[in-house]
């Protein structure tokens, strides 16, 4: 008899891992976190044109992050319940009007407004990508997840050096450059709204089998404080990460003088780092266990970021690299070993993890930026070196084994 549980119904052929569709979704996501990086990398240049302070700069992100985080859960709740194939060409349509206003804003309300709606893309696509990226992994939700991260990460990277190369140079008039960028982005889904179409009308169908989910062998009370562990591990990760990628640049030009588009190439190399690690995390958790990317991804990164504020220029740069490729790996395996504890609400886990992972970063951003206003960014940096030092707790997430899915 088949189980009567299930996250949907589905057919026996997308048991299989759906490699071009995983593709087309990292795809995606990489196009957006390009875009959205573009916007943070091009602070600099925004800053100097309407003379912002370091806090007005914070309340920017702010907004930037509040928008793409507070909506997630409820997105990734609706996107369970109502599914649609045209989800992710409304979320790069939110971010197509947010550069366009940003090109011509000329005050902090207009640029808040901006990045308000890019914001709002960004927390459509997340979830409903991530959500997607689940259902074509086949059952290699790890690797799926990597692969997906990975553009995102790689897009990330791109955005600083794009920056440099076309906003600092030219100014802040040229973001329509990606504003066609995100119209392209909009075009670039016709393989993933064919893909899902025809799987919701397989969905549709009541004859369709149902595949049997398992379990994990937790009870209420551990899948609740392992929920609270990863969260307090997201906050960790996410502080610190706030503070390379909203003031990473400003700490360079303050601290060894150098321009404002070789910061930019500090960063990039940092994100390009993140990107290259995230491929990690996902395949090594599927073999041996999340729990123990988690805890290394994280703690490991603590002797790196407690050196960072005491390194010469050449070893901040090696040393910003090493970090981006080892915590890169962290965020990938959260999201799976929160998916694999409530694996009949992958919307919702999805939506509540990315929300989650931006709120924090917002909030931080805005701290960060009055702390720097009051104490200098150097003194940012030696506070948030500490913040990895909080992956010990990962030690007491119980051992969760990677789900089988069984073909039938």
């Amino acid at each position: 008899m088949k189980s009567k549980t299930a996250i949907e119904n589905i057919s026996p052929s997308s048991y299989k891992t759906s490699i071009s569709i995983l593709l087309a979704l990292s795809l995606t996501h990489l196009l957006n976190d390009m875009l959205q990086s573009v916007v943070s990398a091009s602070y600099p240049v925004i800053k100097e044109n309407l003379s912002l302070t370091f806090g007005q700069i914070g309340f920017i992100a702010f907004v930037y992050q509040i928008c793409a985080s507070v909506f997630q859960p409820a997105f990734g709740v609706l996107f369970d319940k109502k599914p649609s194939p045209w989800y992710l060409s409304l979320g790069a349509s939110s971010t197509l009007i947010g550069l366009l206003i940003l090109a011509f804003a000329h005050s902090v309300y207009t640029v808040s407004i901006a990045v308000a709606f890019i914001g709002l893309g960004s927390s459509i696509i997340h979830p409903e990508a991530s959500r997607l990226t689940h259902y074509a992994s086949g059952g290699k939700h790890g690797l799926a997840q990597s692969i997906f991260q990975v553009g995102g990460n790689f897009g990330g990277s791109l955005g600083p050096l794009l920056a440099a190369l076309i906003i600092t140079p030219y100014g802040q008039k040229f973001m329509v450059v990606f504003a066609g960028i995100a119209f392209i982005s909009i075009l670039n889904k016709r393989s993933i709204i064919k893909w899902y179409t025809e799987r919701i009308r397989v969905l549709k169908n009541k004859n369709t089998p149902k595949e049997a989910i398992r379990k994990v062998n937790l009870t209420k009370h551990q899948i609740n404080y392992s929920l609270v562990i990863l969260l307090i591990l997201i906050f960790s990760k996410y502080v610190y990460t706030a503070s390379l990628s909203n003031y990473y640049t400003f700490y360079l030009i303050e601290k060894f003088d150098i321009t404002m588009q070789h910061s930019q190439l500090f960063l990039f190399a940092f994100l390009l780092a993140s990107a290259a690690g995230t491929l990690i995390g996902g395949p090594i958790g599927d073999r041996f266990g999340r729990k123990y990317v988690i805890w290394f991804s994280i703690l490991g990164t603590a002797p790196f970021s407690l050196w960072m504020p005491h390194a010469n220029l050449l070893w901040t740069c090696i040393l910003s690299i090493i970090i981006g490729f080892v915590l890169s790996s962290a965020f990938s395996a959260i999201l799976v070993y929160a998916q694999e504890l409530l694996p009949t609400k992958v919307g919702l886990i999805s939506g509540l993890f990315f929300g989650l992972a931006f709120g924090i970063a917002g909030v931080a951003a805005a701290v960060l930026g009055n702390v720097a206003d009051h104490n200098g960014i150097e003194y940012v940096y030696k506070c948030c070196a500490y913040m990895p030092l909080l992956g010990f707790i990962a030690i007491f997430l119980p051992n969760v084994k990677p789900h089988r899915i069984k073909k039938m």
